[in-house]
C-alpha cells in the first residue's frame, strides 16, 4: 500500500472521530506547551545570569589579589606584587596584557560637598577601555594628573554641614565635576587627625591638591557597570605624583616594613591580567595560584551559575515532561479503543491480503499525526505564554536583576518539541499497532 493511501485512511479515521481526536490533541498541546515554556525559562534564566556575570567584566580578565596587610604582620618574607611580578606575570602563555592596579583612598572636595573614594591607578590601556560619557582620558606623557570618575561618584559626595548622603535618594548633590574645581586630600588619616585636636595630638590638616576631572564614565548616576563607583588616573602620573608629595614618608594605602619604613618600590594590591582566548583563563589562572597569589575570574562565577541553571531546566523540562507522558497515555488510549471500534475493518484489510505493516503503520501514523496536530498547536500556544509571561510578568528582573526575557524559545528548542511530540505519539501508538497486527482475520471478520 502506497503512503499517501495509509496518509489518507489514516486522517479520515480520525476525522471520523473528531471529537475524541480533538480531546486527544488538546492533551498534546498541553503537553507541548508545558515542557517548551518550561524549558524556555530555563534557557531564559540561564541566558540571563551569563548577561549579568558578563556584565560584571571582560570573560577573558583574570583579577590577581595580595592581601598585603595581613603579609605585613607575617613572620614570613612577604611575597608583595610589584614591577618585576608584572614582567613574570606578562610572560606566562596565553596573557595578552597586564595591568597593575595601584589603589589608595582619597577625599574628593567641591564647595560643601565631601565625598570618600576609592583612586585606582591603572595602565594606558586600561583608560583607553573605559567607556566614557563626557570629557576626556588623562593626556599621556603628561606631567600632571587627571581624574576619570566613575557616573556614581557625583553621588558619592555629601553635604559636610548638614551631613547629608544623597546615594539612593531622589535628590541629587549640586555637583559638577567637569566644570567646578576639585580639591583632594591624599592623606586622609592626617584630616581626620586633625578634626580632633588635643594637647597630645596636634595633627596639622593634610594639604589639599587641585586636580581636574577630565572625563566621567558613561552612564547615569544610578546606571551601574564595572567602572561606576571608582576614580581612575593613568598609574604612571599617581605613582610620580605620590613620591613627589609625600617623599620619604610612608604612602596612604601601602604597605611598610617592621620597622616602620616605606618600601622602595610600590606594591600592588590588585592586578588585571587579561588572556587571549576563555578557554585559556582556567590554565592562566592556575599558574598565577602556582606563584602564590589569590586569582578569580568571571569563569568562576559563570560555571556556577551555568550548573545552577542546569540544573533548574531540568526540573522545569522535567515537570513540562510529566503532562507530555500524560497526553501519551492518552494517545494509546484513543489508538486501543480505535482498533476495538474498527476490528472487523482490520480482519478485512487482513483477509484481502493487506501487508501487517501497512495495518501497523496506518495506526502509527495516526498517532503520529496527534502528536503532530498537538506540538504545532503546542508551539503556538507556548509563543503566547511565553509572550505574556515576557510582556507582563517581569520574572527575569526579578530573580536576576537583570532586565530581559525569561522566556526564550530558540529554534532548536521548537523543532526539538514538535519532533519530540510526533515521537511521543508514534511511540504511544506502537503497542496498540502491535495488536492490531495480532488479531485474527476470522475472529476480526465474525465480530460486531
Amino acid at each position: 500500500m502506497k503512503i499517501l493511501d495509509l496518509l489518507s485512511m489514516s486522517v479520515n479515521n480520525l476525522r471520523r472521530r473528531k471529537l475524541r481526536t480533538m480531546l486527544t490533541v488538546l492533551g498534546v498541546v498541553i503537553g507541548t506547551a508545558s515542557i517548551v515554556v518550561m524549558v524556555s525559562m530555563g534557557i531564559g534564566l540561564k541566558e540571563l545570569q551569563m548577561e549579568l556575570v558578563s556584565s560584571y567584566g571582560s570573560m577573558t580578565a583574570i583579577d590577581v589579589y595580595c592581601d598585603i596587610y595581613s603579609q605585613s604582620n607575617s613572620s614570613e618574607e612577604p611575597n608583595y606584587m610589584k614591577d618585576e611580578t608584572i614582567k613574570m606575570i606578562e610572560k606566562i602563555p596565553h596573557v595578552q596584557w597586564v595591568t597593575p592596579m595601584l589603589s589608595t583612598y582619597i577625599m574628593m572636595i567641591q564647595g560643601k560637598y565631601m565625598a570618600n573614594v576609592n583612586l585606582i591607578g591603572v595602565s594606558r590601556r586600561y583608560l583607553e577601555e573605559i567607556p566614557l560619557g563626557s570629557g576626556t582620558l588623562p593626556e599621556e606623557n603628561s606631567q600632571e594628573m587627571s581624574f576619570v570618575a566613575g557616573n556614581w561618584i557625583p553621588r558619592e559626595f555629601r553635604d559636610m554641614k548638614q551631613r547629608n548622603y544623597y546615594r539612593g535618594m531622589d535628590e541629587a548633590p549640586d555637583v559638577d565635576l567637569l566644570e567646578k574645581p576639585v580639591f583632594v586630600i591624599f592623606d586622609t588619616d592626617a584630616y581626620y587627625e586633625s578634626q580632633s585636636p588635643s594637647e597630645e595630638n596636634q595633627t596639622k590638616p593634610p594639604k589639599k591638591y587641585m586636580i581636574p576631572i577630565s572625563g566621567i564614565v558613561e552612564g547615569g548616576d544610578r546606571e551601574w557597570n564595572e567602572y561606576c563607583y571608582n576614580v581612575y588616573t593613568d598609574i604612571e602620573q599617581m605613582k610620580a605624583f605620590l613620591k613627589r608629595t609625600f617623599r620619604k614618608k610612608a604612602i596612604p594605602g601601602q604597605p611598610v616594613t617592621k620597622k616602620g619604613k616605606p618600601y622602595s618600590y610600590f606594591i600592588y594590591e590588585n592586578v588585571r591580567v587579561y588572556v587571549d582566548e576563555t578557554e585559556h583563563v582556567k590554565e592562566v589562572q592556575q599558574a598565577i595560584t602556582d606563584m602564590g597569589f589569590q586569582a578569580s575570574s568571571n569563569t568562576d562565577w559563570m560555571e556556577q551559575s551555568k550548573r545552577q541553571a542546569d540544573m533548574i531546566q531540568m526540573v522545569l523540562g522535567g515537570i513540562g515532561a510529566v503532562s507530555l507522558f500524560v497526553a501519551a497515555i492518552g494517545i494509546a488510549n484513543t489508538m486501543m479503543m480505535s482498533i476495538y471500534e474498527r476490528t472487523k475493518e482490520i480482519g478485512v484489510m487482513k483477509v484481502l491480503g493487506c501487508d501487517m505493516g501497512d495495518i501497523r503503520n496506518m495506526f502509527l501514523i495516526e498517532s503520529g499525526f496527534i502528536g503532530f496536530m498537538g506540538g504545532i498547536a503546542g508551539l503556538a500556544l507556548s509563543i503566547l505564554i511565553s509572550f505574556l509571561v515576557n510582556r507582563f510578568a517581569g520574572i527575569g528582573q526579578l530573580m536576576t536583576g537583570m532586565e530581559g526575557d525569561i522566556s526564550r524559545i530558540p529554534l532548536w528548542l521548537a523543532l526539538s518539541a514538535l519532533g519530540f511530540a510526533v515521537a511521543v505519539g508514534m511511540a504511544a501508538g506502537f503497542f496498540p499497532a502491535l495488536r492490531a497486527m495480532k488479531l485474527s482475520p476470522l475472529a476480526a471478520i465474525r465480530n460486531e
